[in-house]
């Protein structure tokens, strides 16, 4: 293989993903997409989509920034919104809000 052919691999990814995706793109995003469709070969656009939001949100948590948006929007952290109770209510702090104790007994 050789540049040539990724060019025109990429430009055929290109050209096909108006017809693959749902969501409209930026001339950016579109170019992006159809460089790593073209280098990667999925089975279709969708399994790049799919690996994209996987990346985002990996990305996005390892560094903190989806803490810091949930802390802001919903004064919780992934973590804890993940366990179902807050830091404060796992140290005994605030009796967590269950509306009917036969939801607890199966929880350690």
């Amino acid at each position: 293989m050789s540049l040539d052919d990724l060019t025109a691999d990429v430009e055929s990814a290109y050209a096909d993903l108006d017809d693959d995706l749902t969501v409209s793109l930026d001339t950016q995003a579109k170019n992006e997409l159809a460089v790593l469709n073209a280098a990667l070969g999925p089975e279709s656009t969708d399994d790049l989509v799919r690996r994209a939001v996987h990346l985002l949100f990996q990305s996005t948590a390892d560094t903190g920034q989806l803490d810091m948006h949930l802390r802001q929007g919903y004064d919780v952290t992934y973590d804890e919104y993940l366990s179902g109770m807050t830091y404060e209510e796992m140290s005994g702090g605030i009796a967590p809000t269950k509306p009917d104790d036969k939801e607890r007994r199966y929880q350690f």
